[in-house]
């Protein structure tokens, strides 16, 4: 209540004006007595009109009967409102009454991970007035000109009375889920609001008044910060949903009264639940987006965490309720079983007489959110009249993803006794068809009574927009809505009005047993279904064969205008259920869980393999070029402006949560920077990769201006090439290139993509990478335990490189569970490995592991995934983890450093004088190389080199000289061979120098390589000059041994010389060298 004013509790009630005694007057009195005549009298007129319509005095009696339940349901919702209204005022008081008498505690004592927050509910009650103000606009200025617009009898329809009242929701408890993803931040709110909202509406034209006084709504709201960005705001967008269905109470006033009347009440607070749930409860979600260009439509309707295949098996011991002689003699119930799973409900068939029912049958639910959803299995004995309850069982879903496969008895609550036997599998979506033919065996050896077969895929339709519909009757615009249809299972859209290029931002999804024989039918209508707007029909097939069987496009429409289309994303998972998990059971007269392995002989305590996310493994490599700029702003400027300078300008490039930045360059206007990053990003919608320039100053560098690149179009076009105008300054423009690497699971690829590698990589970047390394730890067992009993805390730490990545911190465990992955980029896989350290609170090493990964580039598929030992003071410590390599291949890639690399990756051949110079037209004409077939003879460079071929130290290099470029390229491949004076091994590096100057300038190195006769260097080196004077220029290239970093003495082990006059450096050329000269020191 509020403003002094009385809420009418019941229709019959008078109202009392209240006014100071001095100011009665007797006529107010008999105005108030003949007022209470009047309803009295009007309460008679259900008689008199019975009478005079001859009616029978039974439709008296079932009125009178009706006008008692409708007072009685009015009366208990006021009584509950009052009490939910009483126990949030004095919540403390309450919750100390309820502790000493039960000895209860709410959820936020007794479950540590739930939070009590004052603090917030005291933001939302400061709040709650202006929340009041937004929402009267939106109902007046929104909400009202629709309802006007959709009829015309409520085109007088109008909001009277708009008030929120002074209660605002309270937030009871928060739990806060962070383990499921990096990127995102998950939150359940146990929402309460008990208010005293008002809302009054009229339609002018029918006298109608109607509204709403006080409302009711409990539930758990669940709260999805993604996703997470390194930029502001951090948070992408706000997703907003109820995980089940919210209990909902509305105290109705005015015409609308009469949907307390028992059997209204109940089918309008069902309508009602059904229109809320059709906007916030699962599948359906409310984003708000928080960031630009932010691609909502994903978020709001994302790939469903899993599928849960449930096979209904069979019931024990239920209670009877089919009694027989009045009750004397106890006899059998005729069950069925209904089962949901938010909004997916499925029912049983009905086994009449027994108490031991047995289905069998098998029903399949889509889980979109784990932890929370939940499934919940009632059964009923089936009567004529109302069917009696036989009890209910609830389970989290979270528990059959972490088990996988459980095979239980539950027992049932709420009964007296009865229990059921459910077989639950956890279904992984597989983006690709590697397991296809194995599902599809596997699903033909299930048996099941229901009339649908298991599942051997689902299909995700994304239905975004379509566009230039063809007009009704070339005038009137048209209603579309658009059918789906797959075999026999039709799903309809919402209509979208008055336009003919619709937006319906509609997921539909469909469970496929065979996806290969079936095709998708759309059909676009209007809302009458008779007039058709277009068609369109596509093969499945055509999405098995699509990149991550995915189709995100535009679709040319049949039998409809010429440029009339509609845009898709189909997007296919195969439902995968691997052989090999092991089965969680439990008998059915005990409670304690069992893993089975295909029989209860095998009992292994933990499982074989990892269980990864859906997600693990999709990163994306980017590799960023950023080249030049032209026109830049001046910042540097002298006396007073007067006179312009120039800028130092560099930039920095922000992607994926993490910059970089390139070099400065001095007192240019027009630099060139010729740098290249690479980036990791993922699929996340709504990235940007953005380029920001600077003027670098003493003190603050000034802004140059800026441009963005968004990741969609380089993940869609695999490359782009712009020059993209810098915003917020007058002039300039940025050139930049970039590229989505290309992931190969061939490791015979890897020599190819060094050398293409070191062969288009310019002087100023880092070496790039040649592969990607996904890592998923899940768990360690057998930690050793500190002084023999306290259990540690434990983390883990891997390393890779300079690179690493810390996962969270475990409660005490022997045998802590992370489930976290992360990625690396490898520059070499034969030369790097992987480290793990596994760490308690006080950083003290319980374990680590050193990985090769080499070993993963050789395992089957480039994966490992297992149990990996520890060496740890425990005897027994282990990690699972699961290690994924793809060689990352560049897409431009020129036909002269392609037909290069070729040729470079041969198995060498031996070195002859005699050997005739390649070209590349022979590399490009060559039949072997152009059918793929060398690739499969690509030397392993960490295996000595065939002893047969020469004994001889040899340097393998390859020089030529691109003309767009305008350098000289020598690529340093590798030596052979080394001799030294001395038994240690060598510290090999090569040192290059343009004769016959031998300036200082023209003098290059590479990098020493470790005690090795069989360096391996892959390094470029570049020189700066035309091509005329190239051709009056020797390379001479010496291979020295770095005998002490405390001495400038070095040995030198060999020389080659290159006359570079006689040698088509357009063409290119690639050759064994043998080493002249003796070993002297230098």
């Amino acid at each position: 209540m509020r403003g002094g004013q009385s809420v009418h509790v019941q229709q019959h009630h008078r109202t009392e004006l209240i006014m100071p005694d001095a100011q009665h007057v007797p006529g107010s009195e008999l105005v108030s007595i003949l007022w209470s005549v009047g309803q009295k009298l009007l309460l008679l007129l259900p008689v008199y009109l019975c009478g005079y319509l001859g009616l029978s005095i039974v439709f008296v009696i079932l009125g009178l009967v009706a006008f008692l339940c409708w007072r009685s349901t009015r009366n208990n919702k006021w009584s509950s409102f009052k009490l939910a209204c009483e126990s949030l005022e004095n919540e403390e008081r309450i919750t100390a009454r309820t502790v000493f008498k039960s000895k209860e505690l709410p959820s936020w004592v007794t479950f540590p991970d739930v939070e009590k927050v004052e603090w917030l509910n005291k933001i939302l009650a400061q709040m709650w007035p202006f929340i009041g103000q937004y929402l009267e606009k939106l109902l007046i200025d929104t909400i009202a000109p629709l309802v006007r617009s959709c009829n015309t009898h409520l085109s007088t329809f109008h909001f009277t009375k708009i008030s929120v009242g002074d209660k605002a929701p309270k937030v009871i408890g928060v739990k806060a889920h962070t383990e499921m993803d990096k990127k995102q931040i998950i939150l359940d709110l146990n929402l309460s609001y008990v208010g005293d909202m008002e809302i009054d509406v009229e339609v002018k034209k029918y006298f109608c008044k109607a509204g709403v006084n006080g409302v009711q709504l409990h539930g758990m709201m669940r709260v999805i910060l993604e996703p997470l960005i390194g930029d502001v705001p951090i948070i992408g967008a706000i997703t907003i949903f109820f995980i089940r269905r919210p209990m909902l109470d509305l105290n109705w006033t005015g015409l609308t009264n009469l949907l307390d009347i028992p059997g209204l009440n109940a089918i309008s607070d069902t309508m009602i639940m059904d229109i809320i749930s059709g906007f916030l409860v699962l599948p359906n979600r409310l984003t708000i987006p928080l960031a630009s260009d932010l691609h909502t439509a994903e978020l709001r309707s994302p790939l469903p965490r899993g599928i849960v295949r449930i096979h209904l098996i069979e019931a024990r011991n239920l209670s009877p309720k089919d009694f027989q002689m009045g009750g004397l003699l106890s006899g059998k119930s005729d069950p069925y079983a209904i089962l949901r799973v938010g909004t997916q409900v499925f029912t049983s068939r009905v086994i009449n007489e027994n108490l031991n029912p047995v289905w069998k049958e098998m029903y399949e639910v889509i889980v979109h959110e784990v932890p929370g959803q939940e499934l919940e299995v009632e059964l009923f004995d089936k009567d004529p009249d109302q069917d009696d309850f036989l009890g209910r069982m609830k389970l989290d879903l979270g528990e059959v993803k972490k088990a996988q496969i459980l095979d239980k008895w539950y027992q049932l609550n709420n009964t007296k006794s009865g229990k059921i036997h459910l077989r639950l599998e956890w279904l992984t979506l597989l983006p690709n068809t590697s397991q296809l033919e194995q599902v599809m065996k596997m699903n033909k050896e299930i048996t099941s009574k229901t009339n649908e077969g298991p599942s051997a895929a689902i299909l995700i339709v994304y239905l975004d927009r379509a566009d230039e519909l063809p007009l009704k009757k070339a005038v009137k615009q048209t209603n579309p809505m658009v059918q789906l249809s797959i075999q026999d299972v039709t799903q309809e859209s919402k209509t979208v009005y008055n336009t003919n290029s619709p937006v319906w931002e509609e997921p539909f999804r469909f469970f496929l047993r065979n996806p290969s024989l079936h095709d998708l039918d759309i059909q676009v209508k209007d809302d009458d279904r008779q007039h058709s707007l277009g068609s369109l029909s596509i093969p499945l097939g055509r999405i098995l064969s699509a990149d991550q069987l995915t189709l995100d496009q535009w679709f040319q429409l049949e039998n409809s205008g010429q440029r009339s289309r509609i845009y898709l994303k189909l997007v296919m998972r195969i439902l995968y259920l691997d052989p090999a998990i092991c089965v969680v059971t439990g008998s059915e007269t005990s409670d304690i869980e069992q893993a089975t392995c295909g029989s209860s002989v095998d009992l292994p305590p933990r499982p074989n393999k990892t269980s990864p996310p859906e997600n693990f493994g999709t990163e994306n490599v980017l590799r960023v070029f950023v080249l030049e700029a032209e026109n830049l702003i001046a910042k540097d400027n002298f006396m007073g402006g007067m006179i312009k300078g120039k800028s130092d300008p560099y930039v920095v490039v922000r992607a994926g949560g993490k910059a970089v930045k390139t070099r400065v360059i001095k007192e240019t206007l027009n630099p060139r920077w010729d740098q290249t990053f690479e980036i990791m990003v993922t699929d996340v919608p709504g990235q940007d990769i953005e380029f920001v320039l600077f003027d670098k100053d003493i003190d603050k560098d000034d802004s140059l201006g800026s441009c963005k690149v968004a990741v969609k179009n380089v993940l869609k076009q695999k490359s782009i090439d712009e020059w993209l105008p810098l915003e917020e300054v007058k002039s300039g423009r940025l050139h930049v290139k970039a590229e989505c690497l290309s992931l190969l699971p061939d490791p015979a690829q890897l020599d190819q993509v060094l050398m293409v590698n070191n062969l288009s990589q310019s002087a100023h970047s880092e070496e790039f990478s040649t592969a990607l390394l996904c890592v998923f730890l899940e768990r360690a067992s057998d930690l050793p335990v500190k002084k023999g009993v306290k259990l540690p805390t434990a983390s883990a730490q891997i390393t890779v490189r300079k690179n690493t990545y810390k996962t969270k911190v475990t409660s005490k465990s022997s045998d802590p569970v992370w489930d976290e992955s992360c990625a690396f980029l490898v520059k070499n896989p034969k030369n790097e490995t992987l480290q793990l350290q596994v760490q308690d609170e006080s950083n003290k090493t319980l374990g680590s592991l050193t990985m090769p990964l080499s070993d993963v580039l050789t395992a089957e598929s480039m994966t490992l995934d297992g149990w990996f030992p520890l060496s740890s003071p425990g005897a027994n410590s282990e990690v699972l983890m699961r290690f994924k390599m793809r060689i990352l291949s560049s897409p431009n890639v020129s036909p002269e450093v392609h037909a290069l690399s070729l040729i470079s990756s041969v198995t060498p051949r031996p070195p002859s004088p005699q050997n005739a110079p390649f070209t590349l037209e022979s590399a490009v004409d060559n039949d072997e190389i152009s059918t793929g077939e060398l690739r499969q003879r690509l030397p392993n460079s960490n295996s000595d080199p065939d002893p047969k071929e020469s004994k001889a130290s040899q340097l393998n290099v390859t020089v030529y000289y691109p003309a767009k470029e305008g350098k000289l390229l020598a690529v340093m491949h590798s030596c052979r061979n080394l001799s030294v004076g001395s038994k240690e091994l060598p510290d090999p590096y090569l040192s290059a120098i343009l004769l016959p100057d031998k300036n200082r300038a023209t003098k290059r190195k590479t990098s020493v390589k470790k005690r090795t006769f069989n360096p391996e260097f892959n390094e470029k080196l570049e020189w700066e000059i035309p091509l005329e004077e190239v051709s009056k220029k020797k390379l001479e290239i010496s291979v020295k041994n770095s005998v002490s970093f405390m001495s400038r003495e070095k040995e030198l082990l060999g020389k080659v010389f290159i006359d570079l006059s006689q040698v088509d450096l357009s063409k290119g050329l690639n050759q064994w060298y043998d080493l002249q000269g003796e070993r002297t020191s230098v």
